[in-house]
């Protein structure tokens, strides 16, 4: 019973990990406020998207991710080089957009 018990759970947090998160992009070509409108206009039309951040600054373009919802590389690098810009570098972590926001005003 305990072993049935510790696999349903253990599976229930791998998938829940596995499903929801942050997509982190660093993004070239980004130099005034109507880019970050228009880059965040054009990623909250995907179904998956959550939030979005748009930081001219760092070069960053953050997306979070609807629970068991993702958007893939491809679709996010194609929207992104449609529009104008050149996407450097994508990567998935577990930070909250109010955590990259927060680093964000320390810098």
């Amino acid at each position: 019973m305990r072993r049935a018990i510790f696999l349903l759970m253990a599976s229930w947090l791998l998938g829940t990990a596995a499903t929801a998160g942050t997509i982190e992009m660093k993004v070239n070509g980004l130099v005034c406020g109507f880019c970050a409108q228009g880059i965040e206009k054009t990623l909250r039309k995907y179904p998956a998207t959550d939030g979005v951040i748009v930081s001219l600054e760092n070069r960053l373009v953050a997306i979070a991710t609807k629970d068991g919802q993702d958007i893939s590389d491809a679709e996010l690098t194609k929207a992104l080089t449609d529009a104008g810009y050149t996407v450097k570098a994508i990567e998935r972590t577990d930070r909250s957009l109010a955590a990259i926001r927060e680093s964000l005003q320390k810098k």
